[in-house]
């Protein structure tokens, strides 16, 4: 029988149902080849050779499916429909060609299909291609670009800019635009402008405001009144005035739904509307597409597929009647500057099954599904029609004009369905519009109730949420459907940039890579720079472009921009950075004209220093004499953490200095300083503790721990509580249990810490196992798969295969296809360390190649991860 192959086990398993006994459908688990993360696996003297290696997790995955195709020499590849599906299919032809499984003879199809039904698979099946070698040489300029941007630029980033992490090709133009941002927002300074609103009443007593406009004749603009005696004349004027009626103007007007969602516009409203990240948003629509409910989720695509238009026309005349349905179908074209990924719009494959019908969703699944099938009918429904009233009052003389403005809704249309979610800069306008005014006539008198002045401050640009980075990188032409979610949480895993509140902060440390980069590699972080590439690397897939041609004109230049590096001290760099960062860092001032002479000895010169632990600081030229340290942001009486320093909270009782600093391993708390030998007191601030919350109290506290509880009622032993290597505990004799809130011990008594002992006794050498947080199903190989709590974190649980979970996945969210391939790629590990440790055991010489292979693990560590060297990294099957 014919052997299918797809990227992932659950798309295997909605494909099996559909194409029957007939055919043998195995999973790859993503790419199965990859470049090696070392030195020369893309050599540009060898006009770009690629040297691919296939991943030790993805060997048994081949050797499967070259073991089926002995049985039946016919190959399907039914990989996803576009770039890095296409690439998937040519790396396995490649790989199981090389273990001789593919034969001269041996017939190879590819099939694509955008949805996962079986009218949709079985069509595939009837049309087979070749697989497109424009598009896997669109693929391979990727890849190689991303490799030698990666792999050369982070090293240059190490060397040069201690605590860097690494450098990409889109990445650091993604990062850049939040630096950016955030320097804008501190260099804002707010301007002061007043309005002034009066409540109005019709001779009917119908009251209603209206905002001043007119003032002494004049139109006012935004700041025209400054300051509030000029807002305390303008409230006297309207109140010495007698106000008519001069004008009402009600005007018809309409609002168009949003078309359909492609891959960027669903993460956005995602975003807006749950608060749902970028590669959250893609892990649910790839469970909702591998289920069959919904079409390809990574497309630059907003057209719809005549018989979804028809479809969803159906629902909407069965649902609603056919006052809410369009003479015409509605037609949507693409906007983006190219819109190379351009399937067909993210849809669900079955418009009359409604959110309500598919109830064993998990919850991102079921809430992307209701937004999406929302969006998709509301799409094609009619448009919503408004009556906007505009109401005109002025003084006899014309020195004063007032304007009352609402809207009233005359038919929902689209409205009843879906209304589009809005950002920041959207919300201001929107209020006054939607208000209802009573009924008013022209020439009636305005009887004032009350004239209020109000005060107002320009606001800052908003920091970018990550669904208006991604509006922001769509707009211009930078990053694509496939590279957008890992974008986003690449600069946030490096520690380049923090998420609060669903805002993007930058760190210190992603200020210091931009600058470092805007300044010796500043043509790689131009914006159409960045978007021409992306524009030429679309050419390649049309082949209007030679990817090898590409690849040689990129690299001569970037090359040399590399050469001119290698010269540079750590103290150049720092005071190139000073130069570029300087009106940021030390802003000249009226009241600090001299912004970079020490606040302390008077003489050194203030300039940027870094931290041994990856930080960053303004610090003295005259340390360590001075020792004047203070944050990148501006000063404090206190210092900084990243300092030497730290920060200063203030002295406990005996005079000791206590401080808050930055190591290695986070952010503790220490008592005075080093003396000799001896070293200061110390203490770790626990997981999920606000620096910013850590006083000279909290800090006493942490420092005062173990504290003792008292003597155990049995045996009058010490019980204390304290702050460990694994959290909070109580402990009595050797015995420890974990205190859940680290509040809890600085307050936990005597019967709470006996309870927790005695728990944690009866637990003891018998312990029963734990019991997990959910039950996830059956492992294809047998055997229960589930998630449990542990010391470390969630992990999934598979016999004896622990993996834990990474922090972007929670234990609620996590899939049982998600918990598949992380227990796959823990599986080889495990092995290959017992094999390694038996070794060890049996023969001497084992140790010395044990002590090579941790010599090289460590050169390994140096050296850039696959997420390094790539902005889309190789799609692994949990991501389609």
């Amino acid at each position: 029988m014919p052997v299918v192959v797809v990227e992932s086990p659950a798309k295997a398993k909605t494909i099996n149902k559909y194409l029957g006994p007939d055919y043998t459908v195995l999973a790859s688990y993503g790419h199965v080849r990859d470049l090696p993360a070392k030195d020369g696996s893309v050599d540009p003297e060898q006009g770009f050779e690629m040297k691919w290696e296939v991943a030790p997790q993805s060997q048994k995955h081949v050797r499967a499916i070259a073991e089926a195709l002995k049985k039946d020499g016919k190959l399907i590849l039914a990989t996803d429909p576009d770039r890095e599906g296409e690439a998937i299919s040519w790396h396995l032809l490649e790989a199981l060609s090389k273990r001789r499984a593919i034969r001269k003879d041996t017939p190879v199809e590819r099939v694509v299909f955008n949805a996962i039904t079986k009218s949709a698979v079985t069509e595939a099946m009837r049309n087979p291609r070749q697989i497109d070698m424009e598009l896997v040489e669109a693929y391979l300029a990727r890849r190689a670009l991303d490799y030698l941007v990666g792999f050369n630029l982070s090293p240059v980033l190490w060397r040069k800019l201690p605590g860097a992490k690494s450098a990409g090709r889109v990445q650091s133009v993604a990062l850049r635009l939040i630096v950016e941002r955030e320097m804008e927002i501190e260099a804002f300074r707010p301007r002061e402008y007043w309005s002034v609103k009066a409540l109005l009443a019709t001779p009917r007593d119908e009251t209603y405001e209206a905002r001043l406009t007119v003032l002494d004749g004049a139109k006012l603009d935004r700041f025209d009144i400054p300051d509030e005696r000029r807002a305390a004349e303008a409230v006297k004027a309207i109140e010495g005035a007698n106000l008519v009626v001069t004008s009402v103007e009600a005007k018809p007007a309409t609002r168009n739904p949003a078309p359909p969602f492609m891959t960027s516009t669903l993460q956005q409203e995602a975003s807006r509307k749950f608060g749902m990240g970028a590669r959250q948003t893609m892990s649910a629509a790839q469970r909702l597409y591998e289920a069959g409910h919904i079409t390809y989720m990574r497309t630059d695509g907003i057209d719809m597929a005549p018989e979804a238009v028809m479809a969803a026309r159906d629902v909407i005349r069965e649902r609603f009647g056919e006052a809410y349905l369009p003479k015409s179908p509605r037609m949507y074209k693409n906007k983006a500057k190219n819109a190379q990924e351009a399937h067909e719009c993210i849809r669900p494959t079955d418009m009359s099954v409604d959110p309500s019908r598919l109830r064993n969703l998990e919850s991102d699944q079921a809430r992307l599904y209701d937004l999406i099938w929302k969006r998709t009918l509301a799409s094609q429904m009619e448009t919503a029609r408004f009556e906007r009233t505009t109401v005109e009052i002025e003084d006899p003389a014309r020195k004063l004009g007032l304007r009352a403005t609402g809207q009233v809704l005359v038919f929902d249309g689209f409205i009843k369905v879906y209304t589009e979610g809005r950002d920041d800069a959207d919300d201001a306008a929107v209020d006054e519009d939607d208000r209802r005014l009573p009924t008013i006539r022209k020439g009636e008198p305005a009887e004032q109730r009350a004239v209020t002045p109000e005060q107002h401050f320009t606001q800052p640009p908003p920091r970018y949420s990550e669904a208006t980075l991604v509006k922001r990188m769509e707009e211009l032409g930078i990053g694509r459907p496939s590279t957008y979610a890992s974008i986003v949480s690449t600069i946030q895993e490096r520690g380049y940039v923090r998420k609060e509140k669903n805002r993007l902060y930058p760190e210190d440390k992603g200020r210091l890579v931009t600058a470092f980069l805007t300044n010796y590699f500043s043509r790689y972080l131009d914006y159409d720079f960045t978007a021409d590439l992306e524009a030429d690397l679309d050419r390649v897939t049309t082949g209007d472009e030679d990817w090898k041609v590409l690849l040689s004109r990129f690299w001569q230049d970037f090359s040399a921009a590399l050469g001119e590096t290698e010269g540079l001290r750590i103290s150049e760099v720092l005071e190139k950075i000073n130069e570029v960062l300087e009106p940021h860092l030390f802003p000249v001032t009226p009241e600090d004209p001299e912004p970079r002479r020490c606040k302390n000895c008077g003489t050194g010169r203030l300039s940027l220093r870094t931290a041994r632990s990856g930080g960053a600081f303004i610090g003295c030229s005259n340390y360590p004499e001075c020792r004047y340290t203070r944050p990148l942001a501006g000063e404090t009486e206190a210092g900084d953490i990243a300092s030497p320093d730290g920060r200063l909270l203030g002295h406990d009782p005996n005079g000791a200095a206590v401080t808050l600093r930055k190591g290695p391993y986070g952010l503790y708390v220490q008592l005075g300083e080093a003396e000799g030998s001896q070293k200061p007191k110390r203490a770790s601030l626990p997981k999920g503790m606000d620096p910013d919350s850590v006083d000279l109290d909290r800090a006493l506290q942490l420092l005062s721990l173990p504290r003792p509880i008292g003597p155990h009622p049995d045996d009058g032993e010490m019980i204390e509580a304290g702050i460990g290597r694994f959290g909070p505990y109580v402990r009595h004799g050797k015995t420890y249990a974990s205190i859940k809130d680290a509040e809890e011990v600085f307050t936990i008594g005597m019967n709470r810490a006996v309870e927790l002992i005695a728990q944690k006794n009866a637990r003891g050498a018998g312990r029963t196992a734990a019991k997990p947080l959910r039950e996830l199903g059956d492992h294809p190989e047998g055997g229960s798969v589930a998630v449990y709590s542990g010391r470390y974190g969630p992990y999934v649980k598979w016999e004896k295969v622990n993996a834990t979970l990474p922090k972007e996945i929670t234990p609620e969210a996590v899939t049982l296809e998600q918990a598949l391939e992380l227990i796959e790629a823990k599986k080889p590990a495990k092995k290959t360390a017992a094999k390694g440790t038996k070794a060890a055991a049996k023969k001497k010489p084992a140790a010395k190649k044990t002590t090579s292979r941790t010599a090289a693990a460590r050169k390994a560590a140096r050296e850039p991860s696959a997420d390094d060297l790539g902005e889309d990294p190789p799609r692994k099957a949990a991501n389609g």
